[in-house]
């Protein structure tokens, strides 16, 4: 708001879609004029408990939106006519405790024809005659006045204003002619009261001539026995519903007050803010029968330390009306009647109870009440309710109860039996410290449920059936996943808000026949495979033809991913996942398809390429290379070429290579030296060692090619272990010599 005020915005544009709405709150700057720099958009302003004596035509040239003015508790003398002209819009206008002299003369209200509230109480009228400008408040809805004097006449120009609620703040009024109220239009009149003889013209007329009326202000040493008079001297009354607000007033003329009222015809009677001065220490006598159906009693206190506590609580307790309530007062135990209580409804929130209420000790027994057998709603909220068994007694003879309203309060159950009334219908349990064993301590006959706040983890399937439970909340609580509907097969109605679901089973939810509603808003969900049957029960696809539809209340928008990172925050219903991702059968079949095509493939382009040969060729290779470096080396072995050819044949072979090559190469004519295998192997190394040394020790290699040779599987490791070499020397050093034709059929690839 304060940044708003000093940036000093100077136009207001809203688009169709978008509503801009200014709060400005201004009260206890000490300003003494209305500020200039407001923003153009501004809705509601306020400017109460400053220094402002004046309002000028140009105070609010710019607030055109204007709605909601508080100036109370200002110093405000004058108010320009002509002030309003730019705020059309104006529906709540405050401008109590100000300076304002004159209630006839009041011109700015004539430009402020949309005013639905009017407050000009604690000024410094000195009489109560309206001027015609009221007249034109056709839409006022709520209006407080004050004035020293009231006359006849006084509110004739508000005779066709019909208000919800007159407010008369009279501490200081000195005279009230009879009958002034007269012209008045209103629902309800809310009156302050002088504690003077002025008072009682006043709430006579009040009592006569409207239907709601409440009376503020009674005090111990005021004229409040003017309320009793006027009610035993059978004056007219009209009233049907009395308030009493923040009185003081002793026990004695409080219950003789309550007492005549009771007799009158005033059918709701309600006290508020009531300080209640000497106590009683003994019993008070009540009254037996009454016209009035209702009495409620909203934050009572007592003055004095000493006193009855059970005489106080036995006057309230015995009063003759249907429906009693005492609420936000520190009473910490409540009496039983002392005889058949015509009670329907009791209310006792927000007090102090504790598990002994309604009932009594006598020689160290503790009696149960048998006298409430008439009330069926019972409330009991924001107590110190401690115990559930405990508190089923308490109220195991209420037989027409139906509902019981125990929330907000501290009640744990340690798996002793409960006794229930046989009639609850609707219990209320939440907010409170109980566990799943909660399941065990319940009437049967229960058809709503509440247990929402309270540290429930899961629903046991083997619990007391409550065949007739409709509704059931379990909002805020531990729930990890959807319960079981096994205990309540008729179950309509289940909210599981804000919980501890991240992939709920929608399983579960098929042994819920009739479910009709679910709400599993604001949990922290996982959105990978296990949520896709929630989120098709979300978009109403969830459990098949087979069952029920079920309405998902608040989707998609209280549905949001909280895991993985990519989806966080996002919708329930936005979110995707590939069906391959979450089917195993299909998965596999995806993988494992390729992987054996491709495997085919492979093995065929290797049978085809002679793969396997080179492979098991390199193996040989690499576990002689091994061998030959861990092996010791001989000195013979670190001579470098020491043979001019190394001769590889087939061993069918072997009589041409002895007869005729070997000769020519190793005779006279030759003189070279030749390696053969049979001579120059070494014994102890593995053939294919051996044949890598007398190789990368020869500078030729001579093969014999026959059909022998290229059927020799030791033959084609020896000629390629020499085409290698001779790539690694970078020379020809491979001689082929074909001792006989060869078929191409025959020439291995």
């Amino acid at each position: 708001w304060a940044v708003a005020a000093l940036m000093g915005v100077h136009q207001c544009t809203p688009s169709s879609s978008e509503i801009h709405t200014i709060i400005v709150n201004l009260s206890s700057k000490n300003i003494s004029s209305v500020p200039r720099n407001l923003p153009p958009c501004t809705e509601a302003l306020d400017l109460s408990q400053n220094n402002i004596h004046k309002l000028g035509h140009e105070d609010f040239q710019v607030t055109t939106h204007l709605r909601f003015l508080n100036l109370s508790w200002n110093v405000l003398e004058d108010i320009d006519p002509e002030t309003f002209h730019p705020t059309p819009l104006l529906e709540s206008l405050d401008l109590s405790h100000n300076q304002l002299q004159n209630l006839s003369d009041q011109r700015y209200l004539l430009l402020a024809l949309n005013l639905r509230d009017l407050d000009l109480t604690f000024n410094m009228f000195h009489t109560m005659t309206l001027g015609v400008e009221f007249h034109s408040l056709t839409k006022l809805e709520r209006l407080g006045l004050g004035a020293k004097i009231i006359r006849v006449e006084d509110f004739i120009n508000i005779t066709d204003v019909h208000l919800q609620t007159l407010t008369l703040r009279l501490e200081n009024l000195t005279a009230y002619e009879s009958g002034s109220l007269s012209d008045v239009q209103a629902e309800k009149v809310s009156i302050g009261l002088t504690n003077k003889p002025t008072d009682r013209n006043l709430i006579a007329d009040a009592l006569l001539m409207f239907d709601k009326v409440e009376l503020m202000g009674m005090n111990i040493n005021g004229y409040h026995s003017y309320l009793v008079e006027l009610v035993k001297e059978k004056r007219a009354v009209n009233t049907t519903h009395l308030y009493l607000t923040n009185m003081a007033i002793t026990w004695e003329h409080l219950t003789n007050t309550i007492n005549a009222l009771l007799q009158s015809p005033i059918i709701h009677l309600s006290t508020s803010d009531v300080a209640i001065h000497i106590p009683p220490s003994i019993d008070t006598p009540g009254r037996n029968t009454s016209h009035t159906k209702s009495f409620s009693a909203r934050r009572a206190g007592v003055v004095s330390f000493f006193f009855s506590l059970e005489a106080l609580c036995n006057f309230f307790i015995n009063m003759p009306v249907e429906r009693l309530a005492m609420t936000e007062t520190s009473i910490i135990h409540m009496t039983c009647p002392k005889s058949p209580s015509g009670i329907l409804q009791l209310d006792f929130s927000d007090c102090a109870l504790t598990d002994t209420v309604f009932s009594r000790v006598e020689q160290q027994v503790t009696v149960e009440c048998t006298t409430l057998n008439k009330v069926n709603i019972l409330v009991l909220r924001g107590n110190n309710l401690r115990c559930l068994q405990t508190l089923s007694k308490r109220v195991q003879n209420m037989i027409s109860l139906r509902h019981l309203d125990l929330s907000l309060n501290s009640l744990v159950y340690s798996g002793q039996e409960c006794h229930w009334p046989p009639n609850i219908v609707h219990l209320n349990l939440s907010s409170n410290g109980l566990s799943e064993s909660i399941f065990s301590c319940l009437p049967n006959g229960t058809a709503s449920l509440d247990l929402q706040n309270n540290q429930i983890s899961t629903v046991p399937e083997t619990l007391l059936a409550l065949d007739s439970l409709l509704a059931l909340d379990l909002s805020a609580n531990r729930l990890r996943d959807l319960p079981v509907c096994t205990g309540f097969p008729h179950l309509k109605y289940l909210l599981l808000g804000e919980n501890s679901l991240h992939a709920p089973s929608v399983s579960f939810l098929e042994t819920c026949p009739v479910l009709q509603v679910l709400d599993a808003g604001r949990n922290p969900f996982t959105c990978t495979c296990g949520l896709r049957g929630f989120r098709d029960l979300g978009a109403g696809t969830g459990l098949g033809s087979g069952h029920s539809a079920i309405q998902v209340l608040h989707w998609p928008g209280a549905y949001r991913c909280s895991y993985p990172e990519a989806w966080r925050n996002s919708t329930l219903g936005g979110f995707q996942i590939p069906e391959i991702s979450c089917n195993v059968g299909l998965l596999a079949t995806a993988i494992l398809c390729p992987a054996v095509a491709i495997i085919i493939i492979m093995v065929t382009l290797c049978h085809h390429l002679d793969v396997p040969w080179y492979l098991g060729m390199i193996w040989q290779w690499t576990r002689a290379k091994h061998r030959a470096r861990t092996q010791q080396v001989r000195p013979e072995e670190l001579e470098g070429v020491v043979f001019h050819a190394f001769v590889s044949y087939s061993q069918h072979d072997a009589d041409w290579v002895k007869g005729q090559l070997l000769p020519n190469l190793e005779g006279s004519g030759g003189g070279l030296h030749i390696c053969r295998h049979e001579r120059d192997f070494v014994p102890g190394k593995t053939i294919v060692e051996n044949i890598i040394q007398c190789v990368e020790r020869s500078r030729r290699c001579v093969f014999v090619l026959s059909r022998h040779f290229v059927r020799s599987e030791w033959r084609h490791y020896e000629l390629y272990f020499a085409s290698h070499q001779r790539l690694t020397r970078g020379s020809d050093s491979v001689i082929l010599v074909l001792l006989e034709p060869l078929p191409q059929y025959m020439i291995p690839s």
